[in-house]
């Protein structure tokens, strides 16, 4: 077993209520994909709410800013999901539903096997990428950071402190 698994929190900010008609395909298709991610190789575990969902929490001031939060084995096994398959086909119409977000709305970060982040905690990580850019500690997609003491972050570490 890895001693570290990838943790990740989106974050969208509705174009209405969640009770709307302009939101009905959205919300129908919940039970869908959360059941997608639940049997998706690589997904250990999701944030979800008694009613089997994260979109009834809303921990930030704004209302209209629904989550997700989730812990997956691998980057490669959370991008096959997010990019792959009926979770995909969603993404395609995400502007129908959410507003574009001018600041980063998604964030991965590295914790040890075993570890459920607490809704703090993946808030925190987003503010710290909000502000500091990707670092070891909260990255994206596009600058995936090695877990803690893997071979890959031990070569980083050699080749950053290699003088120019």
């Amino acid at each position: 077993m890895p001693s570290y698994q990838l943790a990740q929190l989106n974050i969208a900010r509705l174009l209405a209520p969640v009770d709307s008609p302009l939101l009905a395909d959205f919300v129908a298709r919940l039970d869908e994909i959360n059941a997608l991610a639940d049997a998706s190789p690589g997904f250990i575990w999701r944030f979800q709410t008694e009613a089997g969902d994260a979109t009834a929490l809303r921990p930030y001031d704004d209302d209209q800013v629904i989550i997700n939060y989730s812990v997956w084995e691998s980057p490669e096994a959370l991008r096959d999901y997010v990019y792959g398959g009926g979770h995909a086909e969603v993404m395609k119409r995400r502007r129908e539903w959410f507003s574009r977000m001018s600041q980063p709305y998604m964030v991965l970060w590295w914790i040890p096997a075993g570890h459920r982040p607490t809704m703090l905690e993946a808030m925190e990580r987003l503010d710290l990428l909000r502000r500091a850019g990707p670092t070891r500690d909260a990255f994206t997609f596009r600058q995936i950071y090695a877990p803690p003491g893997s071979a890959e972050e031990t070569s980083r570490e050699l080749l950053d402190e290699c003088p120019a």
